[in-house]
């Protein structure tokens, strides 16, 4: 009788590495009945939240309702990315305008960094006080 090897080959992947992340999606979705839509969607369940439950949303999230004008070509295009890319246009020019201030305030707060620091070379030598306190908080 020959026996025969048990040994994997360590260099074939496994299976679940295999697994490409919409099947690892659908799979959690099959595993769970929230996911899967088993529950949580009939019609008997659903209702309009009250006015009070979605203040309690905004205030978690840290959000607050502004009101804006922009031209109507201009909210129909981001309505329509939005929806492409299936997604809420709200959230996503939410996300759009948090990039923008990141990204312009650090630009801006560069700007001052290279300020201060020009600022800084150009002061010359300090005074005896400030010298010796400098040297203490260095």
């Amino acid at each position: 009788m020959t026996k025969k090897s048990t040994s994997m080959n360590k260099s074939a992947p496994r299976k679940e590495e295999k697994m490409t992340a919409a099947r690892k999606k659908e799979a959690i979705q099959q595993d769970c009945p929230w996911e899967s839509g088993q529950l949580g969607m009939s019609e008997e369940h659903v209702r309009v939240a009250t006015s009070e439950e979605m203040m309690e949303v905004d205030v978690a999230l840290g959000l607050q309702p502004i009101s804006i004008r922009l031209q109507k070509g201009l909210l129909d295009a981001l309505k329509a990315i939005a929806k492409y890319h299936g997604i809420g246009y709200q959230p996503m020019i939410r996300d759009l305008l948090n990039r923008f201030a990141i990204s312009e305030s650090k630009e801006i707060y560069q700007k001052l960094l290279e300020e201060a620091k020009r600022k800084e070379s150009e002061a010359g030598e300090p005074t005896v006080p400030v010298g010796d306190f400098m040297r203490r908080i260095a």
